[in-house]
């Protein structure tokens, strides 16, 4: 709960510490609240793998723009309980869209305009949790990493496999309970299951902004973003765009904190 302020005098903008909880275990988070007595559109910010890159300054950046948005660490990460998996990222991001819905009250937030925005494998869940849940009406993809492809594609090929154990395995210092080879093994058993390409039909009332990069060589977009613009090409709503940088956009972020504000602004 935000404290009371002096009559007349509207609340100014703040970063409160929040605590998700997802399946019983606590996870950190922090809330760009815009100034104003609101009730303010929500986004939900979800990071990648590891979460090098938390994309605080797109949160900035949508909270100068009038939005409510979170940031917060899946389990097993970054000091967080419990045990890193895919269907963990998952489940949290759910916990946390829930979260956000529960708090809407106490936070000065506007539930009914809430949009899920993700980098990378949080773009993987930010599309999977909005297939997910009808009432999102907004979901952003930025250079998604597409578990699923990258699942099917690692059973048919072992030398694909091996390559991204060996690249999961590097990037393990801020997380906890797992390896590359469990993170291998996860995508190929979930496989055609969690292929983004499929949640086409499932997002067809939705408004879905999808995000490449062309010199992306972590989620290539002939791989990861090409054929989800050409899989999702029914839908009304759709908003695509591809930018001449790498995998976090990093030379770009000023432009895509823009088109995520448009894009937002249009449709919650």
């Amino acid at each position: 709960m935000e404290p009371d302020f002096p009559a007349g005098t509207l609340p100014p903008a703040s970063t409160p510490a929040v605590v998700i909880p997802s399946a019983g275990v606590p996870l950190p988070g922090v809330l760009h609240l815009p100034a104003g007595s609101g009730p303010h559109p929500a986004v939900v910010l979800l990071h990648g793998f590891p979460g090098n890159e938390r994309n605080f300054d797109l949160a900035q950046h949508l909270r100068r723009a009038g939005f409510a948005t979170l940031v917060f660490h899946y389990r097993g990460s970054w000091g967080a309980d419990g045990s890193w998996s895919w269907q963990h990222v998952l489940d949290d991001s759910a916990a946390a869209v829930a979260w956000v819905r529960e708090q809407a009250g106490d936070h000065r937030l506007d539930a009914t305009r809430l949009a899920v925005v993700g980098h990378s494998l949080g773009g993987f869940a930010a599309l999977t949790t909005a297939a997910a849940d009808p009432a999102i009406p907004a979901v952003a993809s930025i250079t998604a990493f597409d578990v699923g492809w990258a699942g099917v594609a690692s059973a048919q090929d072992g030398g694909l496999r091996a390559v991204f154990e060996e690249a999961f395995d590097g990037q393990l210092l801020p997380l906890r309970g797992t390896s590359g080879k469990a993170l291998v093994d996860e995508m190929v058993a979930a496989g055609p299951k969690w292929r983004l390409a499929d949640r086409a039909t499932a997002l067809a009332d939705r408004a879905v902004l999808l995000v490449g990069a062309t010199l992306d060589a972590d989620a290539p977009a002939e791989q990861h973003h090409h054929p989800l613009v050409e899989a999702y090409g029914a839908i009304d709503r759709l908003e695509h765009c591809a930018f001449p940088t790498d995998h976090a956009l990093s030379d770009h972020r000023l432009a895509l904190g823009q088109v995520l504000v448009e894009f937002l602004g249009k449709h919650l």
